[in-house]
């Protein structure tokens, strides 16, 4: 950033904080929620209403001393408070012409045993905040016995492509598991989010302009996930079951149990899941001469038959030092074994379609992922006013071991073999992350909430390709292919964050210093000599977020906000590897890569919390991305940074209760993508305009049945050197409680088998190539819920996110 942005930066902070700063003090509306015993109930929900109309201006939950607090202007308010398995409260009007302390709220027991309590109160699909988009995919029927990744499908602004890459309004993002990253992209995090099931899914947060805490890494912001924790002493948590079938069979399990009893805490999730699947992927290139006119043609076929095994586990503890010091640890890990089977027929022909030749290859592909991690965190809270300080030790390893074999036969048009070869490889690869942050929360007296922390982390890849080519009985090894590449990275950050609420405006701004050291070796053999690259670069990232409420009443709020970001290639991205996907496919990585950055900029207008329309626009330099090209015949597919890159985007989210028993919610958006580059063919100036939406109707029958039909749409999307065609399916879901602890549900996916990837590559030298992909997404989910377990509530919750960005890079 030049030195002219930052002083454009702190000029409209410094404008801004001092515009305000003679504002309307801000009054204290503090007080308790406890139970008939006395005892405090930690997480209790407590809801500030305005006294004219009942509409919701804020909402807080009850600390673990039962203590919650309000920052509003004077006025006339009520209070609401619940929780499961307590009776509701409701307040009468409330006069607020200073601070002031609430009697105790107590809450009646609204049973004596779990069988007994009714939950009707359920939690909004969607929830806009200062920063963030919170969505609740427990309230969407149809994400039953589904997959973190299927979950993420249906959340407003996401597209999970034909290769389960994740974006969020149409830039990709970094993915958080409890605000901790996941470390991996690619195929790695695919099966990641795999093995996650949507029954052990708390809530998702959509942050396209993250805050300065959080790294800056992900040029379209954090989707952070975040698991259930259960907030109960005893022994309690859920089973949940289910059975998927389309063309194939598969399963989707997990059991999520907590245990607390005085000072210490047991949690955990245990999850298995069944991976049977396929990609029945057409390819067609024809190649021209300079005028244009087609001299051959290349028509494959794929039948990718996928099969593995994902375990997941993730145990913690947490030890209550006391009633202001808790120390706690997280151990996750992840074991896949997985198979990949694709027997491929490539036919080429002439310019009149004559068949000239035909290859048959049988492609195998037995795979290993395995993941182990660590985090050892520390919170303590200095006083009830948000004055705390946490820190986070995290240790990460992933070890991947892929052996492929390429087996090819060629035949004449009569069917005459006239060469056979075997192509085999080994590529294990091994990565280890290690990280440490401290993060301090201060509020001040004049109602400034100051926040800083400190991080550290180290990452080291060491990845080995060794190929050996086998012909006419005779094995070599493959020097061109073989490879050993091994890429070190450590960033150093800062950062520095303050909120403040004024009697109408909030404002929230931030920067955060991060950098970055780099050394890759490309270790040599007797055809290609050693090579190596090194980078330091240091980059400052500011953030800003404004807003204002235009009535009294919070009906009508604008919000405005900025951010810088930056995406550092993935560590394969880095590596020189030629890594063959058929015998006419090829993928290399490019140590050249530059990072990534991005400016997003967005203004939203949001009425009575049920309706937000949104204008973004964001700006990347450098951006990376995949590029093909053609070179005598064979296709060759590396990331590069193909120069600009522009996105602008109309959305709207909606929510409308025509009726107590019909809820209808609507989100849609309206992008343009511009992409500019210097390209090997010329210049590359691409831009395209399309539209997504996604309607979910719910509709509750009477006597515990709820039925959902929802679904979406994408138009035609032109991104860079890509044209994706156009696509949309249909969902329907029912739902039965069977008591009050266990429900049935029944899910159809994609009914009319519309959900197909289709696409075109254009800019190729003398080429035209198009594809389409179908996999199994029509299919019908069975699913069984239980829950088991006491309603106290008393557990402590630490957001341990040490180990941030470094997670998403990792890349199979």
């Amino acid at each position: 950033m030049t030195k002219i942005k930052i002083a454009a930066f702190l000029a409209v902070w410094i404008t801004i904080a001092s515009t305000f700063a003679n504002a309307q003090t801000m009054l204290n509306l503090s007080g308790k929620v406890v139970g008939a015993d006395n005892k405090p109930l930690d997480g209790a929900a407590v809801y500030l209403l305005n006294g004219k109309d009942s509409s919701l201006i804020k909402t807080a939950l009850a600390d673990v001393s039962g203590l919650y607090s309000f920052r509003v202007k004077a006025g006339i308010y009520k209070l609401s408070v619940s929780m499961m398995g307590y009776q509701a409260y409701k307040s009468g009007l409330l006069q607020l012409e200073q601070d002031k302390v609430m009697d105790p709220v107590i809450l009646q027991i609204s049973g004596t045993s779990l069988k007994e309590v009714n939950v009707s109160a359920q939690r909004p699909f969607v929830q806009q905040k200062i920063d963030r988009t919170i969505i609740s995919p427990e309230a969407l029927i149809s994400n039953s016995g589904s997959t973190a990744l299927e979950v993420l499908e249906k959340a407003p602004g996401v597209i999970v492509d034909q290769n389960g890459a994740i974006s969020l309004k149409g830039k990709g993002v970094t993915i958080f598991i409890d605000d901790k990253p996941t470390y991996l992209s690619g195929a790695d995090l695919e099966s990641y989010l795999r093995s996650l099931t949507s029954a052990a899914i708390d809530q998702i947060e959509l942050m396209p302009n993250p805050p300065a805490k959080y790294d800056a890494a992900g040029n379209g912001g954090v989707i952070n996930i975040r698991t259930k924790k259960n907030k109960v002493k005893g022994f309690n948590g859920s089973l949940n079951l289910s059975y998927t079938q389309g063309r194939y069979a598969k399963t989707n399990n997990s059991l999520n149990f907590n245990y607390r009893d005085n000072k210490v805490n047991i949690f955990g999730n245990l999850s298995y899941n069944n991976n049977n699947g396929f990609n029945d992927l057409d390819i067609n290139r024809h190649f021209e001469d300079v005028n244009g006119t087609v001299t051959s043609n290349f028509i494959q076929n794929s039948f990718v038959r996928r099969k593995g095994d994902n375990y997941f586990a993730k145990i913690g503890a947490d030890y209550y030092i006391s009633d202001k010091s808790t120390l706690g640890i997280n151990l996750t890990g992840i074991y896949n074994p997985h198979s990949t089977i694709t027997p491929v027929t490539s036919q080429f022909s002439n310019a009149a379609n004559q068949p000239d030749s035909t290859i048959i290859a049988h492609n195998q592909e037995h795979g290993l992922f395995r993941n182990g991690g660590a985090n050892l965190n520390y919170r303590h809270q200095y006083d009830k006013s948000g004055h705390e300080f946490s820190a986070d030790l995290d240790y990460l390893n992933y070890y991947t071991n892929n052996n492929q074999l390429f087996n090819n036969s060629s035949y004449l048009p009569d069917g005459t073999m006239v060469s056979s070869d075997l192509l085999t490889g080994m590529l294990p690869a091994h990565i280890n992350i290690y990280s440490a942050k401290a993060d301090y929360d201060h509020p001040l007296k004049n109602g400034i909430k100051l926040s800083a922390g400190l991080k550290s982390s180290y990452t080291h890849t060491d990845n080995i390709a060794d190929y050996f080519y086998t012909t006419a009985g005779t094995m070599m090894p493959d020097y061109g292919k073989t490879n050993h590449f091994i890429y070190k990275e450590n960033i150093n950050a800062g950062y520095i964050n303050a909120t403040r609420d004024y009697k109408q405006l909030s404002i929230q701004a931030g920067l955060r210093v991060e950098n970055t050291i780099t050394n890759g070796h490309q270790l040599g053999n007797v055809q290609r000599p050693d090579s190596s690259f090194k980078r330091n670069y240091t980059n400052l990232f500011p953030t800003v977020y404004l807003q204002y409420k235009l009535d009294t009443g919070s009906r009508n709020q604008l919000s405005l906000n900025y951010g810088r970001r930056i995406e550092r290639p993935y560590y394969q991205d880095l590596n020189p590897f030629l890594s063959p996907l058929d015998k006419f496919t090829y993928y290399t990585g490019n140590p050249f890569l530059r990072p990534t950055f991005t400016d997003n900029f967005e203004l939203s207008h949001t009425y009575k919390n049920r309706f937000t329309t949104t204008l973004s626009y964001s700006r990347s330099h450098d951006d990376v991305d995949e590029t093909i090209e053609i070179v005598d015949g064979i296709y060759y597919s590396r990331p590069g940074n193909i120069g600009t890159y522009t996105v602008k985007t109309l959305s709207f989210d909606a929510t409308f209760d025509p009726a107590k028993w019909f809820n209808f919610h609507l989100y849609g958006r309206v992008s343009q993508i511009h992409s500019v580059s210097d390209f090997y063919t010329g210049l590359l100036d691409t831009k395209g305009t399309y539209f997504f939406f996604r309607p979910i109707f719910t509709f509750k029958l009477g006597n515990d049945w709820t039925t959902q039909l929802d679904g979406g749409y994408q138009s035609k999307i032109t991104s860079a050197q890509f044209v994706l065609g156009s696509r949309g399916k249909v969902n329907a879901a029912v739902s039965k409680k069977l008591s009050a602890k266990t429900t049935l549900k029944l899910v159809v996916n994609d009914i009319f088998y519309t959900f197909k990837n289709t696409g075109v590559i254009t800019h190729l030298a003398q080429t035209r190539a198009d594809w389409r992909n179908l996999s199994d997404t029509r299919t019908g989910v069975l699913s069984l819920s239980y829950r088991f377990g006491k309603t106290i509530s008393g557990q402590r919750q630490h957001d341990a996110n040490g180990a941030e960005s470094e997670q998403n890079r990792v890349k199979n």
